[in-house]
Protein backbone atom coordinates (compact mmCIF):
# COMPACT_ATOMS: atom_id res chain seq x y z
CA UNK A 1 0.00 0.00 0.00
CA UNK A 2 3.17 2.40 0.88
CA UNK A 3 4.56 1.72 -2.81
CA UNK A 4 1.22 2.39 -4.35
CA UNK A 5 0.81 5.40 -2.92
CA UNK A 6 4.48 6.84 -3.52
CA UNK A 7 3.37 6.36 -6.85
CA UNK A 8 0.50 8.36 -6.84
CA UNK A 9 3.08 10.72 -5.33
CA UNK A 10 5.34 10.56 -8.02
CA UNK A 11 2.67 11.13 -10.36
CA UNK A 12 1.15 13.76 -8.58
CA UNK A 13 4.02 15.91 -8.16
CA UNK A 14 5.36 14.85 -11.86
CA UNK A 15 2.09 16.49 -13.24
CA UNK A 16 2.38 19.71 -10.94
CA UNK A 17 6.24 20.18 -12.35
CA UNK A 18 4.59 19.68 -16.05
CA UNK A 19 1.85 22.53 -15.44
CA UNK A 20 4.86 24.73 -13.69
CA UNK A 21 7.20 24.00 -16.62
CA UNK A 22 3.99 24.74 -18.97
CA UNK A 23 2.99 27.93 -16.73
CA UNK A 24 7.00 29.27 -17.20
CA UNK A 25 7.09 28.76 -20.74
CA UNK A 26 3.74 30.24 -21.61
CA UNK A 27 5.03 33.44 -19.84
CA UNK A 28 8.26 33.63 -21.15
CA UNK A 29 6.40 33.90 -24.09
CA UNK A 30 4.66 36.56 -22.99
CA UNK A 31 7.47 38.20 -22.02
CA UNK A 32 9.10 37.93 -24.95
CA UNK A 33 6.01 39.81 -26.65
CA UNK A 34 6.04 42.67 -24.03
CA UNK A 35 9.49 44.58 -24.45
CA UNK A 36 9.62 47.23 -21.90
CA UNK A 37 12.28 49.12 -23.95
CA UNK A 38 10.25 49.07 -27.26
CA UNK A 39 10.70 52.08 -29.34
CA UNK A 40 7.52 53.69 -31.63
CA UNK A 41 7.84 56.63 -33.83
CA UNK A 42 5.22 59.43 -34.04
CA UNK A 43 5.70 61.31 -36.75
CA UNK A 44 5.22 65.19 -35.66
CA UNK A 45 6.19 66.78 -38.66
CA UNK A 46 4.52 69.81 -40.35
CA UNK A 47 3.27 69.48 -43.30
CA UNK A 48 4.84 70.71 -46.65
CA UNK A 49 4.34 74.28 -47.34
CA UNK A 50 4.32 75.71 -50.94
CA UNK A 51 7.59 78.40 -50.99
CA UNK A 52 6.87 79.25 -54.67
CA UNK A 53 6.04 78.31 -58.32
CA UNK A 54 7.08 78.83 -61.68
CA UNK A 55 6.22 77.89 -64.88
CA UNK A 56 7.90 75.64 -67.27
CA UNK A 57 8.67 75.75 -71.18
CA UNK A 58 10.83 72.97 -71.34
CA UNK A 59 9.96 69.73 -73.36
CA UNK A 60 11.32 66.19 -71.84
CA UNK A 61 12.70 64.83 -75.26
CA UNK A 62 14.62 61.70 -74.15
CA UNK A 63 15.68 60.29 -70.96
CA UNK A 64 18.40 57.57 -69.92
CA UNK A 65 18.97 55.27 -66.79
CA UNK A 66 21.98 54.39 -65.84
CA UNK A 67 23.76 52.49 -63.18
CA UNK A 68 27.35 52.81 -62.07
CA UNK A 69 29.55 50.99 -59.28
CA UNK A 70 31.85 53.21 -57.36
CA UNK A 71 35.01 52.12 -55.82
CA UNK A 72 36.18 54.46 -53.54
CA UNK A 73 39.56 54.02 -51.46
CA UNK A 74 40.73 56.29 -48.72
CA UNK A 75 44.41 55.86 -47.11
CA UNK A 76 46.31 57.27 -44.07
CA UNK A 77 49.39 58.46 -44.64
CA UNK A 78 52.06 56.09 -43.05
CA UNK A 79 49.31 53.62 -41.48
CA UNK A 80 48.27 50.32 -42.97
CA UNK A 81 44.31 49.82 -44.46
CA UNK A 82 43.96 47.02 -41.62
CA UNK A 83 44.62 49.68 -38.82
CA UNK A 84 43.11 52.92 -40.36
CA UNK A 85 41.95 53.07 -44.01
CA UNK A 86 38.39 52.82 -45.69
CA UNK A 87 37.19 50.88 -49.10
CA UNK A 88 33.71 51.28 -50.28
CA UNK A 89 31.87 49.61 -53.37
CA UNK A 90 28.76 51.42 -54.26
CA UNK A 91 26.32 50.90 -56.51
CA UNK A 92 24.08 53.83 -57.86
CA UNK A 93 21.56 54.12 -60.50
CA UNK A 94 19.66 56.84 -61.52
CA UNK A 95 18.41 58.50 -64.46
CA UNK A 96 19.07 61.96 -66.86
CA UNK A 97 16.42 63.92 -68.70
CA UNK A 98 17.15 65.31 -71.77
CA UNK A 99 15.18 68.28 -72.87
CA UNK A 100 14.71 71.39 -74.77
CA UNK A 101 13.97 74.98 -73.45
CA UNK A 102 11.44 76.49 -75.79
CA UNK A 103 11.44 79.54 -73.06
CA UNK A 104 14.41 81.82 -75.04
CA UNK A 105 13.05 81.17 -78.24
CA UNK A 106 13.03 84.32 -80.39
CA UNK A 107 10.98 85.77 -83.39
CA UNK A 108 13.63 84.62 -85.45
CA UNK A 109 13.24 80.70 -84.62
CA UNK A 110 10.07 80.41 -86.54
CA UNK A 111 10.16 81.95 -89.77
CA UNK A 112 7.46 81.15 -92.22
CA UNK A 113 7.31 81.47 -95.71
CA UNK A 114 5.65 84.34 -97.84
CA UNK A 115 3.31 81.73 -99.47
CA UNK A 116 2.56 80.35 -95.93
CA UNK A 117 2.65 76.68 -96.67
CA UNK A 118 6.16 76.20 -94.87
CA UNK A 119 8.05 76.95 -91.77
CA UNK A 120 11.57 76.63 -90.87
CA UNK A 121 12.54 76.07 -87.14
CA UNK A 122 15.41 76.83 -85.19
CA UNK A 123 15.88 74.83 -82.00
CA UNK A 124 17.72 75.72 -79.01
CA UNK A 125 20.47 73.26 -78.32
CA UNK A 126 19.08 70.00 -75.87
CA UNK A 127 20.30 70.60 -72.20
CA UNK A 128 20.77 67.62 -69.73
CA UNK A 129 18.77 67.96 -66.49
CA UNK A 130 20.29 67.15 -63.04
CA UNK A 131 20.68 63.22 -62.48
CA UNK A 132 17.85 61.39 -60.52
CA UNK A 133 19.40 58.90 -58.47
CA UNK A 134 17.13 56.06 -57.31
CA UNK A 135 17.47 55.63 -53.46
CA UNK A 136 15.73 52.07 -53.79
CA UNK A 137 18.25 50.78 -56.50
CA UNK A 138 21.44 53.01 -54.49
CA UNK A 139 23.31 51.17 -51.99
CA UNK A 140 26.84 50.04 -50.46
CA UNK A 141 27.93 47.17 -51.86
CA UNK A 142 30.87 46.19 -49.48
CA UNK A 143 32.96 48.22 -47.47
CA UNK A 144 36.16 47.20 -45.72
CA UNK A 145 37.63 48.96 -43.01
CA UNK A 146 40.80 49.23 -40.51
CA UNK A 147 40.39 48.84 -37.13
CA UNK A 148 40.06 52.59 -36.02
CA UNK A 149 37.20 52.86 -38.80
CA UNK A 150 35.73 49.83 -38.03
CA UNK A 151 35.81 51.29 -34.48
CA UNK A 152 34.54 55.13 -35.37
CA UNK A 153 31.73 53.22 -36.67
CA UNK A 154 29.92 52.44 -33.52
CA UNK A 155 29.78 55.79 -32.43
CA UNK A 156 28.92 57.63 -35.09
CA UNK A 157 26.08 57.65 -38.27
CA UNK A 158 27.73 55.89 -41.29
CA UNK A 159 27.96 59.05 -44.19
CA UNK A 160 27.02 58.44 -47.92
CA UNK A 161 26.44 61.43 -49.28
CA UNK A 162 30.05 61.96 -50.99
CA UNK A 163 28.61 58.66 -52.37
CA UNK A 164 25.61 60.24 -53.72
CA UNK A 165 27.52 62.99 -54.91
CA UNK A 166 30.26 61.20 -56.98
CA UNK A 167 27.59 58.87 -58.58
CA UNK A 168 25.76 61.99 -59.95
CA UNK A 169 29.13 63.06 -61.46
CA UNK A 170 29.45 59.67 -63.04
CA UNK A 171 26.27 59.25 -64.28
CA UNK A 172 26.44 63.27 -65.49
CA UNK A 173 29.63 62.14 -67.34
CA UNK A 174 28.04 59.32 -68.81
CA UNK A 175 25.29 60.87 -70.49
CA UNK A 176 27.12 63.76 -71.98
CA UNK A 177 28.83 61.10 -73.70
CA UNK A 178 25.67 58.48 -74.25
CA UNK A 179 23.86 59.98 -77.41
CA UNK A 180 21.70 61.41 -75.10
CA UNK A 181 21.36 65.25 -76.08
CA UNK A 182 21.42 63.77 -80.02
CA UNK A 183 18.47 61.72 -79.20
CA UNK A 184 16.10 64.39 -77.65
CA UNK A 185 17.32 66.88 -80.70
CA UNK A 186 15.67 64.43 -82.86
CA UNK A 187 12.43 63.66 -81.09
CA UNK A 188 11.78 66.72 -80.84
CA UNK A 189 12.31 67.99 -84.31
CA UNK A 190 9.52 64.38 -84.91
CA UNK A 191 7.56 66.29 -81.96
CA UNK A 192 7.04 69.60 -83.90
CA UNK A 193 7.47 68.08 -87.54
CA UNK A 194 3.80 66.04 -86.55
CA UNK A 195 2.40 68.89 -85.05
CA UNK A 196 3.04 71.62 -87.63
CA UNK A 197 2.21 69.42 -90.74
CA UNK A 198 -1.02 68.59 -88.99
CA UNK A 199 -1.80 72.24 -89.07
CA UNK A 200 -0.97 72.20 -93.40
CA UNK A 201 2.93 73.33 -92.50
CA UNK A 202 5.78 71.49 -94.50
CA UNK A 203 8.30 71.50 -91.84
CA UNK A 204 12.54 72.37 -92.44
CA UNK A 205 15.61 72.47 -89.98
CA UNK A 206 18.29 74.71 -90.90
CA UNK A 207 21.36 72.71 -91.63
CA UNK A 208 24.10 73.11 -88.26
CA UNK A 209 27.65 74.39 -89.29
CA UNK A 210 29.83 71.44 -89.17
CA UNK A 211 32.96 71.78 -86.86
Amino acid sequence: MGVKNRWVRLGAFALVGLLIVGAVLQFTGLLSKINPFETSTVDRSQPAVLKAMRDLSQYHAAVGDYQVVLDIERDVKWLPSVIAGERTLFVAAGSVDAYIDFGPLVENSLKVSEDRQSVEVRLPEPQLAKPNLDNERSYVFGQERGLVDRLGALVSVPQQQQFYVAAEKKIGEAAQQSGLLERAKANTKAMLTGMLQALGFRVTFPAEPTT
